[in-house]
Parts: C-alpha cells; sequence; structure tokens
C-alpha cells in the first residue's frame, strides 16, 4: 500500500514568465500547478544533491590522483561546480 506524505500548505511568489511555464506544463500535462511546481521542486531539489555528491565524488579523485594533468583536470571540474562557468 502506497503511503501519501503529509504536505504543508507553502505561498510563493513567481516572476510572470515562470508562472507561465508552470501554467502551460500544467495544461500540457493535465495537472494543478500546484503539482508542477511541487514536481519541479523535487526536481531541482534531487538535481542539487546529485551537483553534492558529484562534487565529494571529484574531490576524492583529486586526493588521490597523482597525475597533474589529471589534478588540473579535476581542479577545473571542481572550479566549475562551486562558481559555475
Amino acid at each position: 500500500m502506497e503511503t501519501v506524505e503529509a504536505s504543508t500548505r507553502q505561498s510563493v511568489n513567481l516572476p510572470s514568465r515562470v508562472s507561465r511555464q508552470v501554467r502551460a506544463i500544467a495544461k500540457t500535462k493535465g495537472l494543478s500547478s500546484s503539482k508542477v511546481i511541487a514536481d519541479l521542486v523535487e526536481a531541482g531539489l534531487a538535481a542539487r544533491e546529485r551537483e553534492k555528491e558529484r562534487f565529494f565524488e571529484l574531490a576524492e579523485q583529486l586526493g588521490s590522483s597523482t597525475s597533474r594533468g589529471e589534478q588540473k583536470r579535476l581542479k577545473a571540474e571542481l572550479a566549475r561546480l562551486t562558481f559555475g562557468d
């Protein structure tokens, strides 16, 4: 039997462009805007967690690397994850 997680009502302000996109997705998928927003937030949180895991994976590789070229590549990748492109 599937367990339903309790939800909490949250009020958020979205830029009008984002709000239009959310409504368009909701209409296309036959969902409520609230459900679309919740799905997008969950996807964003999962992506953030994956980035965090990738960062620690790269840091561990950097710590064990003996190749200068590999170290440089790993440092560049860590910098990109930390500071963006």
